[in-house]
């Protein structure tokens, strides 16, 4: 799949996906201004163009944006060198919505209709989280 930045100035590709998880985190909200529509890419993800400005946003993970229009193009995580970008990107893909992860910290102004596997932060972390 292919895709670019609002300016058109990085460009991304990655292998197809056809699911979408949507993540309700307070992170990812204050990032995109509400929830993320993730596409999980794993670790085959090729920019082109301009740079990528990185910001550390946790001691696990980075995320990336086009310093000239602000487009958010990946959440990147460190441990496993996976990179999660936003669906609205990849503007000709048709996706299904899949999953919900912090689903107890989306606020209550908005609800979706979809049947979708829906986990807690907690178990996000649980299941997820780098064993020490």
């Amino acid at each position: 799949m292919k895709g670019k930045c609002l300016c058109g100035s990085i460009e991304v590709a990655a292998n197809e996906c056809k699911e979408v998880g949507l993540c309700h985190c307070s992170m990812c909200r204050r990032w995109s201004g509400g929830p993320m529509f993730a596409v999980h890419c794993g670790n085959a993800v090729e920019f082109s163009g301009a740079e990528p400005s990185i910001y550390r946003s946790s001691d696990w993970a980075e995320r990336g944006f086009c310093s000239i229009c602000g487009t958010h193009l990946f959440y990147h995580l460190l441990p496993s060198d996976e990179f999660i970008l936003p669906a609205g990107i990849f503007q000709d893909q048709e996706f299904q919505l899949t999953n919900e992860i912090f689903f107890d910290e989306k606020p209550g102004y908005y609800e979706l209709k979809n049947e979708t596997h829906k986990m807690t932060g907690q178990q996000v972390f649980e299941q997820y989280a780098p064993k020490s």
